[in-house]
């Protein structure tokens, strides 16, 4: 058939029961008329039992018909109730263990399911929306279009509006364009209509009904940051009073000293002597402040790493071998290569060795250096076979240390120096021996 041409129409499925089920019982109705009619029997009786057949052939086939289509009907209503949200419609009237029944049957467990996922959508919409409403994050969410759908408490009152006059704008006419652009864990200073500060932004893409969204969180890490900072102020007045103070009262006390010394009259014969003495103080003195400050100037002042690659193995030897104190065994590791900054990585090695010979020479004890790799990770361990630690909880706080003469930074620029690569560093005594082993992991370069 052309596809100009007009198709004829088809028989509907009740039809073609109501036709099927006639042409099951054509031929016996026929021979039975055939019979009647040629046999003899009267007009009368003739046309009764004629009608009667016909009649039967007739209405049972159309009983037959609406038997096959109700059940169809009552599924197709189930259905309709279903798409449209009605969860609550069950069919009944099947014969227990027919086909039938177990049409039923199905079709009622997948509108109790529906039901139940839908209570449970419900329940999970209301619980997340009361959430985002008592969070003090702003949140926002954008489609693929950057239309807002949907804004919590906290993000009304970041935007001093109602979410009535906030659905259904762009991100840019928001001023969130910028913000929804950002990089993950991202801090801004920025000016909203709640007012101005520092705020932490995140962006989460999902996907609905497989269309792509955007959250954004907006938090604002003011005060926080501001805690924080008061904190950090406060440790480091702590320590530059602590090591002030150290030296300036022996300062102080010579100096005082000195010039009681020079004020008397006549002068003691010794008087140059106590003088030189005290000055030779005061200048060490002076000399253990300058060399603090300096610490804390490298300390304050690291730049970021100029990364480039770097084979682990031969970083790890020329560090050792910087060392000459003491021998440094070398355990050796597996070939790797790291993106790093070799000088400051050195550095850290350096630090760390140091550090491992001189708790070493008090026990005669030895350091031995390894690396291995450890999935996307290089792990490079430095043991000594010292006394040990005796107190971790002030490991790694600037200025702290236990030794005559230590500046206290160390290992808290090696550690600044690992995280600054991605990595970090972890201290802690040895298991089945003494001394302490410090692990430095760095993150493997890239295929």
């Amino acid at each position: 058939m052309n596809g100009g041409e007009p198709r004829p129409p088809r028989i509907g499925f009740e039809s073609r029961i109501g036709l099927l089920t006639l042409a099951a019982a054509a031929p016996a109705t026929a021979a039975a008329l055939y019979m009647l009619w040629t046999g003899d029997f009267s007009g009368r009786t003739r046309w009764t039992l004629s009608a009667l057949l016909g009649g039967c052939w007739v209405g049972f086939a159309m009983a037959a018909r609406d038997r096959a289509a109700r059940p169809l009907q009552t599924l197709s209503n189930l259905l309709a109730a279903l798409n449209e949200g009605d969860f609550s419609i069950r069919v009944r009237g099947a014969k227990p263990g027919d086909a039938l029944d177990g049409a039923f049957r199905e079709a009622n467990t997948l509108s109790q399911t529906l039901h139940d996922q839908r209570l449970g959508a419900v329940e999970a919409t209301a619980l997340l929306r009361a959430v985002m409403t008592e969070v003090d994050v702003a949140l926002f969410t954008f489609d693929g279009d950057d239309t807002l759908l949907l804004v919590n408490r906290a993000a009304e009152e970041l935007l001093a509006a109602p979410s009535k006059d906030l659905l259904g704008r762009n991100a840019a006419a928001l001023g969130l364009g910028e913000c929804l652009e950002s990089n993950a864990g991202h801090v801004q200073q920025r000016a909203f209509p709640a007012g101005s500060g520092r705020w932490g932004i995140r962006v989460i893409a999902f996907r609905e009904r497989g269309r792509a969204h955007r959250l954004l969180a907006i938090e604002d890490l003011t005060r926080a940051l501001r805690e924080e900072e008061l904190q950090a102020w406060k440790r480091l007045v702590r320590v530059l009073g602590h090591e002030f103070n150290n030296s300036l009262a022996p300062i102080r006390s010579i100096a005082g000293s000195l010039a009681r010394l020079i004020e008397r009259d006549p002068l003691a014969e010794d008087w140059k002597e106590d003088t030189l003495s005290g000055l030779n103080v005061i200048a060490g003195r002076s000399e253990s402040l300058t060399r603090f400050l300096d610490a804390y100037t490298t300390l304050a002042r690291l730049p970021p790493p100029r990364l480039s690659l770097v084979d682990a193995g031969a970083l790890v030897k020329r560090s050792a071998m910087l060392e000459t104190r003491a021998a440094v065994n070398m355990e050796g590791g597996p070939a790797a290569t790291i993106r790093a900054d070799g000088d400051q990585i050195d550095q850290a090695l350096i630090n760390l060795i140091r550090n491992a010979v001189e708790a070493s020479a008090a026990t005669g004890g030895g350091v031995s250096v390894s690396w291995r790799v450890i999935g996307s990770w290089l792990e490079i361990a430095v043991r000594d076979e010292g006394h040990g630690l005796a107190n971790t909880a002030n490991l790694f706080v600037p200025f702290f240390t236990t030794k005559p003469g230590g500046s206290g930074i160390g290992l808290v620029l090696a550690r600044q120096i690992a995280e600054a690569h991605g990595g970090s560093l972890d201290l802690s005594n040895r298991e089945n021996r003494p001394g302490c082993e410090a692990k430095l992991r760095l993150p493997l370069a890239g295929p």
